[in-house]
């Protein structure tokens, strides 16, 4: 069987896809904004790598490797001090981009940078890029990319599967009629956004060969409109509705211990004015909540006994191998070590630009 040309053959292994000891280079979920406040520090562990996390003065937040250069103190038991951070052991003093600006016993501190990540925050979220400079912006709901938003975080999850695989689900045209009983044809038809987001797009035709058809095409004219936007391969954004009213679910997750999933649930709308723009938003999120509970409630099951394994990929499987092939070609890290992963046939890649300079739209 030929699928197309972009088919990826499930006769050789992944190098990444569904590899427990790999991940995409990108933006990751760190913790919620609300649970760091002004003058706090934490820590984290995040893809094997254990950090710390703080709020400046100003609100900013940095992040760093968790250890102190000078003898190995966890940092996170020390303190923020305006905008730097300093370590409880023998208080040397660290600002924001990780340079040793002060030891109590000397009078000039040596040249000294501890290992700091890129961070930033958007949709409720503190984020962290796992290189040494961002390539892409923060992942965005496509449609909202130019627009202030609500955002509502729904819960956090632990799955017994890769995060590659939680994010086939959504593109899986198979279980909705299978699991989730809803008599709908979908064909899914691949855009690539960047070189590290690709969007899936369906608009269903509704068909009046049943009562479930003909009682919503009340509310959703004559299409289902459903889009699937995925940034590195382990964040999936989920935008479901009519022409006029689309509601989108976030999925963000990371890779856990043991090639587990671990993730944050965020449902997000478009921010409207005044009170009445608020109250609206609330019950946007609400019928958000509501949706996403209908299509999660056979999926869980599935994704935490899968042992995902593609041996005979037939047509309507086309959008999964397709995203197979996305995240094959990604540059790929080391869990825990978050060096690049090299194939021994394949030359390392140039070094490339930042991100705000040159972007691969191809």
């Amino acid at each position: 069987m030929n699928l197309n040309s972009q088919t990826f053959s499930s006769t050789r292994k992944p190098k990444n896809f569904n590899n427990p000891e790999h991940f995409i280079e990108g933006w990751y979920w760190v913790i919620p904004s609300r649970n760091l406040r002004v003058g706090e520090i934490k820590p984290v562990t995040i893809l094997g790598r254990e950090l710390v996390i703080y709020r400046g003065k100003d609100r900013r937040v940095a992040s760093f490797d968790a250890y102190c250069p000078h003898m190995g103190a966890h940092l996170a038991e020390g303190k923020v001090e305006g905008n730097a951070l300093r370590c409880f052991f023998h208080h040397w003093k660290f600002d924001a981009e990780g340079m040793c600006i002060d030891i109590p016993c000397l009078d000039t501190p040596p040249s000294l940078k501890l290992q700091t990540w890129p961070t930033a925050e958007k949709y409720g979220m503190i984020w962290v890029w796992t290189g040494e400079i961002p390539q892409q912006p923060l992942p965005f709901v496509p449609e909202l990319e130019q627009k202030e938003c609500d955002v509502a975080i729904h819960s956090d999850f632990l799955m017994n599967c890769h995060p590659n695989v939680v994010m086939i689900n959504a593109i899986d045209t198979q279980h909705v009629n299978t699991v989730h009983k809803l008599p709908i044809e979908i064909i899914f038809e691949r855009q690539e956004l960047n070189e590290n987001a690709i969007i899936f797009t369906n608009t269903t035709p509704i068909k009046d060969n049943s009562s479930f058809l003909k009682l919503i095409r009340l509310f959703y004219k004559n299409a289902i409109t459903l889009s699937i936007c995925y940034w590195y391969g382990s964040i999936g954004i989920v935008t479901l509705g009519p022409d006029f009213f689309h509601i989108h679910t976030m999925f963000a997750v990371r890779l856990h211990e043991g090639g587990k999933a671990e993730g944050q649930i965020l449902l997000i709308t478009k921010k409207r004015k005044g009170f009445f723009g608020w109250l609206s938003n609330r019950v946007v999120l609400w019928l958000t909540k509501i949706a996403g509970k209908f299509f999660l409630m056979g999926d869980i099951k599935i994704v935490q006994t899968i042992k995902f394994d593609l041996k005979t990929p037939i047509k309507a499987d086309q959008s999964i191998m397709q995203f197979i092939n996305h995240v094959e070609k990604q540059q790929s890290l080391m869990w825990g070590t978050w060096q690049e992963a090299r194939s021994h046939d394949v030359e390392s890649k140039p070094k490339r630009e930042r991100w705000q300079d040159k972007m691969n739209n191809d």
